[in-house]
């Protein structure tokens, strides 16, 4: 048995490693998606099975499942012999979404970590590359029908041999997409992160010894199962549904819905998804690692004490997901599934659970990545470009407060790259970056407000392509708060301004100097009748200039009368 301050030390220990991996790829990437964004994340991961030892801090939420997933895979296939086996210094690349990954511009890297000749651990991180080939740049195809319409998609193969790498293999990647000479710069930092890590948890070796570490992986994941069973008894026993709907699929104009029953047995919850739309045609279907993962990080947001183990997991079991749009396989395409059906399965999981615990759980979030890709030719510099923004959104309003205003997405914590990095980089201008105030959905607390941006071309031509959500509907409200507003897409183009068919998604609209794109993202749900909610506050926010008088009065009748 493993004495409690040594195991809090090892504990935070292996998150240190995690973290200073996530540091050394931000700083080392050359794409602003990563080294601005932070649009990645890095891991500790089991020899045996690939099951989560510890990651991140800094890294997107939803990879805390997909990783171990793609991990285990590859851990799969080797003792198959499907994959090459591992010798010292050789990494791994893999980004098949089917393999336990998200959508293909998710890149990741495995590593084994060798100790006394056998291999102790994985090292795993995962990077978004701008682009990975396709039909649109950035690969948000939004109406692609197939998987090769999206990109690239490699198995598990070694793109480092022993400390080298691969020259044909990293020739091969190169040759199928976008702007490959900028890749080379995301490359060797994705592999100097795990570099970096595999010396830090050398030293943590040397310091506590192999065994006393391996007492302490496996107290941490028994540890992390017992707080998530606390968790989930702290839950009256009872089934809860709710639904969320995604806008379209990008081809057939019609929603999608995510049907869930959450059952609370015991000290167990079963997530429940029969019901759901059927796989679409389109590229919102979202793969089984993605759904689990999705599933996994709304419980961390509502019970975020429990540790980043694979043992939090245990208590939690997926059912249903068979046969509907949550459970893709080959060759369905996926681009939406990580950065925008996770966040509907997330605010499926939020929605039920506000009625078995509303104090813990708040109004639905803007639920967006608002994955906007820009491709294009620079005649400036005489070069190539691939342009990905993200932006955030508001946050839903909870029993305590208002939502958070111009949040980064439920699935990470990517945050939009500051507009100067944007601008020195590619041909644009952003006329407009402001929050999109009135957004937040009515509340005893209101949701917090999205993002309205808008960018204009310069100079060459230029496709845009957009896969985002919540165009058709707004964020849920809860517990009688009312609906955010909803994500608004307008491309303005010789002075006439042009709303896509989908709303939220639209592929290779030809852009020239000139044109403008804007995007105006959406605001959380409200938390609460609005009735209750403090005539004070309403009041604040119309005094700073939030809501306008006549908004406020329609949206809070209870300020009737009252000077604002």
């Amino acid at each position: 048995m493993i004495d409690p301050v040594t195991l809090a030390v090892i504990q935070a220990g292996l998150q240190q490693v995690c973290d200073e991996m996530d540091l050394t790829f931000s700083r080392a990437a050359f794409s602003p998606v990563i080294a601005e964004a932070d649009d990645r994340s890095d891991g500790i991961y089991s020899a045996t099975d690939g099951s989560l030892i510890a990651q991140g801090s800094r890294g997107l939420p939803v990879f805390v499942g997909t990783m171990q997933f793609s991990t285990r895979h590859i851990v799969e296939r080797i003792a198959s012999g499907d994959t090459l086996p591992p010798e010292e210094g050789d990494i791994y690349i893999v980004n098949d979404p089917y393999l336990g990954g998200t959508h293909l511009m998710d890149v990741r890297f495995a590593m084994p970590f060798w100790r006394n000749g056998e291999i102790f651990c994985w090292l795993s991180n995962t990077g978004h590359w701008p682009d990975t080939g396709g039909a649109v740049p950035g690969g948000f195809s939004a109406s692609a029908i197939s998987a090769e319409q999206e990109g690239l998609r490699l198995p598990p193969v070694k793109l480092f041999k022993r400390g080298q790498m691969d020259a044909e293999i990293y020739q091969i990647i190169c040759s199928n997409i976008r702007v490959a000479e900028q890749r080379i710069g995301d490359v060797q930092a994705q592999a100097s992160a795990l570099l970096v890590g595999a010396e830090r948890l050398t030293q943590l070796l040397d310091r506590y010894g192999d065994a006393t570490v391996t007492a302490a992986i496996a107290e941490m994941r028994a540890l992390a199962a017992r707080q998530m069973r606390a968790n989930a008894a702290l839950i009256p026993e009872g089934r809860y549904s709710a639904t969320a709907i995604v806008d379209s699929d990008g081809v057939v104009n019609e929603p999608l819905t995510i049907a869930l029953t959450v059952t609370r047995q015991g000290d167990t919850l079963t997530f429940d998804f029969a019901g759901s739309s059927p796989p679409c045609m389109g590229p919102m279907n979202s793969v089984r690692a993605t759904t689990l993962s999705s599933v996994f990080l709304a419980m961390r947001h509502i019970f975020p004490d429990v540790p980043i183990s694979a043992g939090a997991f245990e208590p939690l079991t997926v059912i249903g997901i068979e046969g509907t749009f949550l459970d893709a396989h080959y060759p369905r395409p996926v681009s939406g599934c990580a950065a925008e059906v996770s966040q509907r399965i997330a605010e499926a999981v939020f929605a039920a659970l506000v009625q078995a615990i509303p104090d813990r759980v708040t109004a639905a979030p803007a639920g967006t990545s608002g994955n906007f890709g820009l491709g294009g030719h620079d005649p400036e510099r005489g070069r190539d470009y691939v342009m990905y923004q993200i932006s955030g959104g508001g946050y839903g309003g909870n029993a305590a407060h208002d939502g958070l205003t111009n949040g980064c997405s439920t699935i990470g914590i990517s945050k939009a790259p500051p507009v100067e990095i944007m601008e020195q980089n590619f041909p644009v201008l952003y006329r407009r970056y402001a929050l999109r105030e009135g957004s937040g959905g009515a509340g005893t607390h209101r949701g917090g407000f999205g993002l309205d941006y808008e960018i204009e071309l310069l100079r060459g031509t230029a496709r845009a392509s957009f896969v985002m959500d919540h165009g058709r509907s707004g964020p849920q409200g809860a517990m009688g708060g009312k609906d955010g507003a909803v994500n608004i897409v307008e491309v303005i183009r010789n002075g006439e301004t042009l709303i896509p068919e989908h709303l939220s998604k639209a592929q290779d609209i030809p852009l020239s100097p000139g044109d403008r794109v804007r995007v105006r993202t959406p605001g959380g749900g409200g938390y609460g009748p609005p009735a209750g909610r403090a005539a004070a506050s309403v009041m604040e926010d119309v005094r700073l200039g939030r809501y306008s008088a006549d908004e406020a009065q329609r949206l809070w009748p209870q300020i009737a009368g009252k000077k604002t």
